[in-house]
């Protein structure tokens, strides 16, 4: 049963939540959008709320996404069969047409109609538009998988002065014109690097970096840079952490002052991690 508050709890949230609301507004915040969160219904509108919340007193939000279940359903719908090499899906020609179709169309417009129906203003664009992110082939076995080699970010500041949130599918570009299927969480970093973010928050399906990587209790709320290294020799940041962590000390070291690696399974993550002194997963920090 759903607790009831009372005007006077409401209003003394709202009070503590001041001196962060403070600290945000005018300030830019970017968000990597994925996993769980983009698949449940429940999550994926409380996500929206959130941002919509931070657009409206004044955060300057933008959000990257990627959209790999849905490639995947549109792969299987049209008859050709997924394959993944070290974790990467294998991009050939049609792949990339089918990527650009799914991320640049159909979720991207989604989620900026959904951004909408709450009261937000949004306008989406892919890395091809404005030319926002350059890219190159990582490798041919992989076939159209990009790696950022410049972000031209622009276009998005512009969307953001307009007072608009910007929704930015990951999709690259190269000086041909061929496009690249990009890694959200690679995209996400360098973006919010060249926009010198406050805070990049990059949402996961686990609760942050965990001592234990089967026990959520053994949560590390806070990491330097310094610290990170000495838990990549441990073997504490393994396997899918790596990557992960890996985007944080590039957006560190490209500018952003703060980044956290937040589970995105907890309702109304994101204000608890802007809003709250409790957070919601590992706080990295530059030296």
């Amino acid at each position: 049963m759903q607790k009831s508050f009372s005007n006077a709890e409401r209003a003394e949230v709202l009070t503590q939540a001041l001196p962060y609301i403070k600290r945000y507004v005018g300030k830019t915040v970017v968000v990597k959008y994925g996993g769980n969160a983009m698949i449940n219904p429940d999550l994926k509108q409380q996500v929206m709320d959130d941002i919509v919340l931070l657009w409206l007193i004044g955060v300057k939000v933008v959000l990257v996404h990627g959209g790999g279940p849905e490639i995947t359903n549109m792969m299987d719908k049209l008859g050709k069969k997924p394959e993944f090499v070290d974790g990467l899906r294998v991009t050939d020609k049609e792949t990339v047409d089918i990527v650009q179709m799914v991320l640049a169309g159909k979720v991207n417009k989604t989620l900026v109609t959904m951004l909408e129906k709450r009261g937000g203003k949004a306008i989406g664009l892919c890395g091809m538009d404005g030319n926002l992110i350059e890219a190159k082939m990582k490798d041919e076995k992989f076939g159209y998988v990009g790696e950022v080699t410049k972000i031209n970010i622009d276009a998005v500041t512009d969307i953001l002065e307009k007072g608009y949130i910007p929704v930015i599918s990951t999709l690259g570009c190269d000086a041909e014109g061929n496009a690249y299927n990009i890694n959200a969480d690679t995209a996400a970093a360098h973006i919010a690097g060249a926009l010198e973010a406050e805070r990049f928050i990059l949402m996961t399906d686990i609760a942050g970096i965990l001592k234990d990587k089967d026990d959520p209790s053994t949560l590390i709320p806070e990491i330097s840079l310094s610290e990170a290294d000495k838990l990549f020799e441990s073997g504490i940041i393994s396997a899918g952490m790596i990557p992960k962590v890996q985007c944080c000390v590039t957006a560190i070291k490209a500018g952003v002052k703060n980044v956290v690696i937040m589970d995105g399974r907890v309702h109304h993550s994101i204000l608890m991690e802007l809003l709250t002194n409790e957070g919601a997963g590992t706080l990295v920090k530059g030296e």
